[in-house]
């Protein structure tokens, strides 16, 4: 592969990686159906046909925030996970980075919902994302409780799948009326309860 080569694919995965900053950010400001792929062009400096070569259709670019959405998240919350503890105490802080984005936990509480319809396009994705989250909490329970620091009678597969409903309904709750909710000290009076350590 010849230098330029490189430097065109490279080129391409840093503007792809614009478009979807910006596509988050602009969904996360007004919601999925009212961001439009032009705004998101401009906003990148680009034209709308530019624009859809990366992602030809308004659902493809949503699939690829959603991703991107976790990638961000697991690059900057979940480096660092030594222990079960290190991966419940990544949730919390993952929690209280939502409570500053509005916008984008709209679009995931709406989505995740019609996403249960098996014809919608995020459906896969929706699917796989909480297989595995249910399998990362599960085996973070597991560990926790292996270093002896979950309460007794505490099963972590159970445990995982409390843990990942309080949440939703923590962000359903947030949504509706935030005034005085604090989701992230909800969420870590939850889990500390659970334990026989500081979280």
């Amino acid at each position: 592969m010849t230098v330029e080569v490189q430097r065109g694919y490279a080129k391409g995965r840093a503007k792809r990686r614009e478009i979807l900053d910006h596509a988050m950010s602009l969904f996360g400001e007004v919601g999925y159906h009212r961001a439009s792929l032009r705004e998101i062009a401009a906003r990148c400096g680009i034209s709308h046909p530019g624009l859809l070569h990366h992602f030809p259709t308004k659902q493809s670019l949503l699939l690829a925030v959603l991703q991107h959405r976790d990638a961000v998240d697991g690059e900057r919350l979940f480096t660092d996970r030594a222990t079960g503890l290190d991966t419940l105490r990544s949730l919390v802080a993952l929690v209280t980075l939502n409570s500053t984005r509005r916008g984008i936990v709209e679009l995931f509480a709406t989505l995740s919902a019609e996403a249960t319809s098996a014809d919608h396009p995020a459906h896969a994705f929706f699917v796989e994302r909480y297989r595995a989250l249910v399998n990362d909490l599960d085996l973070a329970y597991a560990l926790t409780r292996d270093q002896g620091m979950l309460r007794p009678g505490i099963g972590p597969g159970v445990a995982a799948r409390q843990l990942i409903a309080l949440m939703d309904g923590l962000q359903i709750q947030w949504l509706l009326d935030h005034r005085g909710m604090d989701m992230a000290a909800v969420l870590r009076a939850h889990i500390q309860a659970q334990l026989t350590v500081p979280l």
